[in-house]
């Protein structure tokens, strides 16, 4: 999914980030209510930044699973699908 396709182009070096929820049952099968279901934090990078300016800062790309902290960046809905803009400092490791 590129820039255009999800509308959003984010400056500097902040990264688009589409959150991967949770499995909604347990491996026994017992199923998880929405209230109880922790806040995500993995997700696919599917935009990133210019970069500040040394343009090698930025060390992720489009594509990869990413982990960010529970609280940060903003939240922000485009179309329908839920997205996070976050700064690249505040990401934590890439999911291999």
């Amino acid at each position: 999914m590129s820039e255009k396709e999800i509308g959003i182009k984010p400056l500097g070096d902040r990264v688009v980030i589409e959150p991967i929820e949770q499995e909604s049952r347990t491996e026994s099968g017992l199923y998880i209510p929405d209230t109880a279901k922790e806040k995500p934090q993995i997700g696919l990078v599917v935009a990133v930044g210019e970069g500040g300016e040394n343009e090698d800062y930025i060390t992720v790309e489009v594509g990869q699973k990413v982990l960010f902290p529970k609280y940060g960046g903003t939240n922000i809905t485009m179309n329908g699908v839920d997205y996070l803009i976050i700064e690249f400092d505040d990401l934590l490791a890439i999911v291999e």
